[in-house]
Formats: structure tokens, sequence, C-alpha cells
């Protein structure tokens, strides 16, 4: 189990403790709390990202100030499938299945769910190299077009692994084919 999710459980309230002793109530109050930890990873990594963009769009600036005007369709476009990728991960559905909740999650994918969670986690360390590239990029006034390639192809990739998890979600892919 992840640490973020051992911590949730084991903050839980005194309340949920005795709730817990009620058959079958358990696996109800466990999924919640798989579902606070999804929300609180999710709303941790969409943060995180924040951050990436504003430094992206620092550099974009000093970019233009310096004379780059010509680059600011390609960084302006980048800056939106960040921010695209960004919002994607902070309004996803949750990996947690509910009582009424039209697709049921097994412990099985939920650690699956967790896995593709993790990978954007590592995907910020990434974003923070590429995003490092194009700043020195534009100190350097050179190879700006190339580390803008290698952050779009690292973005596009991101946003495939996030489409991974919301296939483990909705068995997109057992349904398809």
């Amino acid at each position: 189990m992840s640490e973020l999710y051992e911590q949730i459980v084991s903050e839980r309230s005194k309340t949920e403790g005795w709730l817990e002793r009620i058959p079958g109530f358990k696996g109800y109050v466990d999924n919640k709390a798989r579902r606070e930890a999804d929300r609180l990873l999710r709303e941790h990594i969409a943060g995180q990202l924040v951050k990436r963009i504003n430094r992206f769009v620092a550099a974009e600036k000093r970019l233009l100030e310096s004379g780059g005007l010509s680059y600011m369709s390609k960084t302006a476009t980048m800056k939106g499938k960040l921010q695209h990728y960004r919002d994607r991960i902070n309004t996803a559905a949750a990996g947690y299945s509910g009582f009424f909740a039209p697709i049921k999650l097994t412990p099985e994918k939920m650690e699956e769910i967790y896995a593709f969670d993790e990978a954007q986690v590592r995907y910020l360390d990434r974003f923070d190299m590429a995003i490092k590239a194009f700043d020195e990029a534009v100190t350097a006034k050179t190879g700006i077009d190339e580390a803008l390639a290698v952050l779009d192809a690292l973005t596009l990739e991101a946003n495939e692994a996030f489409s991974l998890r919301d296939d483990v979600l909705t068995n997109l892919s057992k349904t398809l084919g």
C-alpha cells in the first residue's frame, strides 16, 4: 500500500473504528479512505504541475523579452497542453467504487490505479528536467525548438499514461476488443 493510503487509514476518526465492526461496513470504510487518498494524491500532483507550468511561463516570458516573439505560438500551444494535462489529473474520476457506483473496482484494480498515479508522480521529475532544459535553451538562445519538442513529447506521453489509468477505471479495452 502507498504511504499516503496508510496515512489516511491510520488517521481515520474514532467513529469509523466502531463502524468497521458492523458486518459489511469495513469494506465501505476502506474504500472511503482510498477515495480520499486518491483525491489527495491527484490534488498534490496537479498542484506540483502548476508550479512547473509557472516555471515554464517565466521562461516563456524571458524568451519574449529577449526577442523571441517568433516562438510565442509554439510556447502558447505547449502551455495549453501542460494546462490540459494538469486539468485532466485534477478533475479525473476517483480510483474508487462506492456502493452505488456503476464501475466496481477490485483491490487488484485499485493497486493498478495507484501504480498509474505513482507514475504520474515520476513524470513530475521528468517535467522538471524538460522545463529546466527549455529554460537553459532560452538563456543560451539556442536549442529552443529542440527543448520544446522534448517537452511536447513528454506531455503527450504523460497524457497517454494517464489515459491508461482511465482505461483501468472503465475497462474500456475489454469492451472494445
